[in-house]
């Protein structure tokens, strides 16, 4: 979007020249995942089937990113069709800035990947089962994934109707609520969009701690047939201490289906995914990426009543996510297993039953939120190492519904209290 960007960053400049500006983010340039529409520019969702789709209205989010003043740069890469490893997109596997070699995280991998290399000062993503959670823990960075229905889907391309969730990833706390407070808000364009009005999420930031009842979600800090990094597990623990310090009250908090929200989460999604254009799965099989192909074939096989079995366990995830929060302000946890892993070079099934439920098992640690509606952060908490090679270790911070402004008041102190948000990809 390179000559649309130069021509509103030419017009913002003599709208500030003039001692005019439009907004909180006047001439800030934002990376946008190419599931969200753009007025005349191509949304492909990462695939061969939507290269050539280009919508003639704005989705929501970007009409309220310009009306703010912000430069939308251009359209971030994405898993095909929002699921699956890097390698899925039409166009190539975006990078990890801190190891090229490594997975910048799932479906909105270029707005981790982008923000993270400094390509654009704030990005949207899309949440699913954590895919805004997920690539901010891969790429040091801090995403929020808010409450089902804060910020509306007008203009997205869907991917799960139950889960999907748009939000920003972005390199600092702060600039994380500046952008939600953006883009959040009631739209009658959007059915589900909450009438609720967003707050100012920078009011109040710098609040502190001190008071709140933090609860650590004992099933995600090991056991439970978790494979959990064990130097995510001390980088959590040692947040957890860093609250204790502000003047938090910091207690253990079950949730005994907190280790099975994976794979409820993924028949979930699975079955509504494939519910959507079932035409292209029927016309143009092969236009699929291969994992793609796969996994929406796999989709279409899952029985009627296991939907509906994983749609009741739903229910009582979030009667238990829920009632957690009658006891504590916040939860915390770790966002993922341990750091990025290696970027996969080829298509693979899984044919290992053991590495099949492994690989489901790693999106309990973003699963509760998805399946509660619940605002979920992920922000740095530490690296695997001091040295050349280090990755970013992330920290969970999950809050009721609405709970946004509370979550990033407890992000922030964090922040401010410890030095990751400093560190930089080495080749930056």
């Amino acid at each position: 979007m390179t000559d649309e960007a130069r021509a509103d960053a030419e017009r913002l400049d003599a709208d500030a020249s003039a001692g005019n500006f439009r907004g909180p983010l006047h001439g800030v340039p934002v990376g946008v995942k190419d599931q969200v529409y753009a007025a005349g520019t191509r949304t492909t969702d990462g695939s061969k089937i939507r290269a050539d789709f280009v919508p003639d209205t704005d989705a929501t989010v970007v009409a309220k990113l310009k009306a703010a003043g912000a430069v939308i740069i251009g359209k971030t890469n994405m898993s095909e069709f929002a699921m699956g490893d890097p390698i899925s997109s039409w166009f190539g596997p975006a990078r990890n800035p801190w190891d090229t070699n490594r997975n910048p995280g799932t479906s909105s991998t270029g707005s981790g990947s982008a923000t993270a290399g400094f390509l654009c000062a704030t990005s949207l993503g899309e949440d699913t089962g954590g895919s805004i959670r997920g690539p901010a823990a891969n790429c040091g960075l801090v995403g929020i994934r808010p409450t089902w229905g804060r910020v509306s889907r007008a203009g997205v391309d869907g991917a799960s109707w139950s889960t999907d969730t748009i939000g920003p990833i972005s390199r600092t706390v702060t600039d994380c609520a500046l952008t939600l407070g953006v883009i959040a808000g009631h739209d009658p364009k959007d059915r589900y969009s909450r009438t609720e009005p967003a707050p100012d999420y920078l009011d109040g930031l710098d609040g502190g701690v001190r008071g709140m009842r933090i609860g650590v979600v004992q099933e995600l800090m090991g056991g439970h047939g978790l494979s959990l990094n064990e130097q995510s597990r001390d980088a959590v623990a040692a947040a957890a201490e860093v609250f204790r310090e502000l003047g938090a009250e910091v207690v253990p908090v079950s949730l005994p289906m907190a280790a099975v929200t994976g794979p409820i989460v993924r028949t979930i999604t699975s079955t509504e995914r494939v519910s959507l254009n079932p035409e292209w799965l029927r016309e143009r099989f092969e236009d699929y990426h291969p994992n793609t192909r796969v996994a929406f074939a796999v989709g279409n096989l899952i029985p009627g009543q296991v939907y509906y079995k994983a749609l009741k366990l739903r229910a009582l995830v979030r009667r238990q996510v829920i009632e957690a929060f009658r006891n504590v302000d916040l939860l915390i946890q770790p966002t993922s297993t341990g750091p990025a892993g290696l970027l996969a070079d080829e298509p693979a099934v899984i044919d290992n039953k053991e590495m099949a439920a492994a690989a489901l098992r790693e999106g309990s640690f973003r699963g509760l939120y998805s399946l509660s509606g619940c605002p979920a952060l992920s922000i740095p908490c530490g690296f695997t190492s001091d040295g050349a090679g280090a990755l970013p270790l992330a920290l969970q911070i999950g809050g009721p519904h609405l709970g946004e402004a509370k979550i990033f008041q407890a992000a922030y102190a964090y922040e401010q209290a410890t030095p990751w948000h400093e560190r930089r990809p080495p080749e930056l």
